[in-house]
């Protein structure tokens, strides 16, 4: 049974998702909860995103392939739905900053990392002192000057749609910076912090914090309107864009088709990456 996990977690002290030699991850903490909930020596999870030191997740989906036998039998005594069942078990080993929100049978044909059609992600940004606040420090960038949000957005617009994203990317031998940028705006949220939205088909590695460095920039009045959509055609990581801390980012959700398209998207995606890795 393929199971889909919906899960969350505070990346402050892990070392990113993807599972590392020595290192703190998300990936190895879930997948050694599951073993431990199931009685096997190993589990393997595959993720929709996998996000970098320091980020944080509320929307995080994951799936899993379990054995019916040994899914039944990790319930024990449970009168929960054998699904929710190892939820509870699992949440039950796992840390604090990681939590299990969901687990259930996924629908037929679906795949965490190659059915997703979009990523969310959000940037929260303290620009102001009355706004500062050590309870959640850990959560949002402190700017010590305002940004126009008019201007951001504005800057923001030609970024949108199919494009080389290699100005700001950390490029990887072999590895596509072509993305589907489909949202990238900002607001503030009723406490005042500037919240940037920015969705896409996928990202690559610091794409959001330096698409984000980039506009504060622009934010704050040191680059003109144009300027992002310049460092973009130029197709090379351009000195001037800096990429802000990971605390800020925060991953919010992760957009799938219909059950019934869940198969074929997975097909597509699986098909497209295979091109690019050959």
């Amino acid at each position: 049974m393929r199971l889909r996990i919906d899960c969350a977690y505070d990346g402050a002290d892990f070392s990113g998702w993807a599972a590392q030699p020595g290192r703190r991850t998300v990936q190895g903490t879930l997948e050694a909860a599951l073993a431990t909930a199931l009685r096997v020596p190993e589990v393997r999870v595959t993720v929709a995103g996998r996000t970098d030191a320091g980020v944080h997740a509320r929307g995080q989906v994951a799936h899993v392939d379990v054995a019916d036998d040994l899914l039944a039998a990790s319930a024990g005594r449970s009168q929960d739905p054998p699904a929710q069942a190892l939820a509870r078990r699992v949440d039950g080993i796992l840390p604090p900053d990681v939590r299990v929100r969901r687990m259930g049978e996924a629908p037929d044909g679906f795949d965490a990392r190659f059915s997703a059609t979009w990523r969310r992600y959000a940037y929260r940004i303290a620009d102001a002192q009355e706004l500062a606040d050590p309870l959640v420090r850990g959560h949002l960038l402190t700017w010590g000057r305002r940004l126009d949000l008019d201007a951001m957005n504005e800057a923001s617009a030609p970024l949108l749609g199919l494009r080389d994203f290699a100005s700001f990317c950390k490029q990887r031998e072999g590895a596509t910076t072509v993305r589907t940028l489909l949202d990238l705006d900002w607001r503030r949220d009723d406490a005042g912090l500037v919240v940037g939205t920015v969705r896409a088909d996928a990202f690559c590695h610091n794409m959001v914090r330096a698409l984000v460095g980039c506009l504060i920039a622009v934010g704050e009045g040191r680059q003109p309107v144009g300027w992002p959509a310049e460092v973009m055609a130029g197709r090379r990581r351009d000195q001037g864009v800096r990429v802000v801390h990971a605390h800020g980012l925060t991953l919010e959700e992760v957009g799938y088709p219909d059950d019934d398209e869940l198969a074929a998207q997975a097909e597509r995606a699986r098909a497209r990456r295979e091109a690019i890795d050959a």
